[in-house]
């Protein structure tokens, strides 16, 4: 990843943004996020989740206070760099698949920023064989499952090599087996990940540190299990754990089932 360890990988500091319809939607933000260490950004419809994502590679600019990627400051002529280094991944793969084939599309990203040949081919393979897509190189996207789609969405940002991975919703319409396989995934990538969703337990599932975004303020911070085991903060802010599901018997069973396998969800600084 780039930069020193001790520079943020994500800096948000006192971000306000509002629509020109005058409502706010971010209202000073303040977040910082270490490099490898993986996030969940928790509220309801309208906190502001959306809002603050389009502003960390600069599709959004902040009318108040800063965004800094990895000590790089969010402004106009840090943008293609910022770009490379902030990947997001929107609810909907298919805003993202365009070309006929799964290696063009995720090819598409690295030819534009002028890789050719070897180098470009070793960067499709890699990004390919880490969503375990390798096989499907040559599919049409539109013939692929809508898990499968997700996956090759992701690989298509993995190809540009960012340090920072944001997934939009990334369970939205998946079912069971592919929502593990997704897991996995994930599971296995070096990058710092922001995951923003509304599904409590698969924020519980991947990242040991959650925020909760409320009307856009940061509200809450703290370790997941501890976010979620708080009833009257998750009611406070429209926030619901499906009926039955207790965060701290899962968090025990996840913790379990990780301690066999790579430590994937903790600040990569310990």
């Amino acid at each position: 990843m780039t930069g020193p360890r001790d520079v943020p990988a994500v800096a948000v500091r006192d971000v306000g943004f509002a629509y020109p319809d005058g409502r706010v939607a971010l209202d000073g933000v303040d977040l910082d996020v270490a490099p490898g260490e993986r996030v969940a950004v928790l509220g309801p419809n309208g906190a502001g989740k959306s809002t603050l994502v389009l502003h960390l590679n600069g599709i959004f600019e902040a009318q108040r206070g800063e965004v800094i990627i990895g000590g790089l400051p969010v402004v106009k002529r840090n943008l293609a760099e910022v770009r490379r280094r902030v990947g997001i991944v929107f609810q909907d793969p298919d805003d993202q698949l365009f070309m006929p084939t799964v290696h063009d599309d995720v090819a598409f990203g690295p030819a534009q920023a002028g890789l050719r040949d070897a180098d470009l081919a070793g960067r499709v393979a890699g990004a390919l064989a880490a969503v375990g897509m390798a096989d499907r190189r040559d599919a049409a996207p539109h013939h692929l499952s809508f898990g499968q789609r997700r996956r090759v969405a992701i690989a298509t940002v993995l190809a540009t090599e960012p340090d920072v991975l944001v997934l939009d919703e990334p369970t939205a319409n998946l079912d069971p087996a592919a929502r593990r396989e997704l897991t996995e995934v994930l599971a296995s990538l070096e990058v710092t990940l922001l995951v923003v969703t509304h599904d409590l337990p698969y924020a519980l599932e991947t990242c040991e540190r959650a925020v909760v975004l409320d009307a856009g303020r940061v509200v809450a911070d703290g370790p997941t299990a501890g976010l979620l085991g708080d009833g009257e903060l998750l009611a406070a802010h429209r926030l619901y754990l499906p009926l039955g599901f207790d965060p701290g018997r899962a968090r025990g069973q996840t913790s379990r089932e990780t301690s066999e396998s790579t430590s994937w969800c903790s600040n990569a600084s310990t």
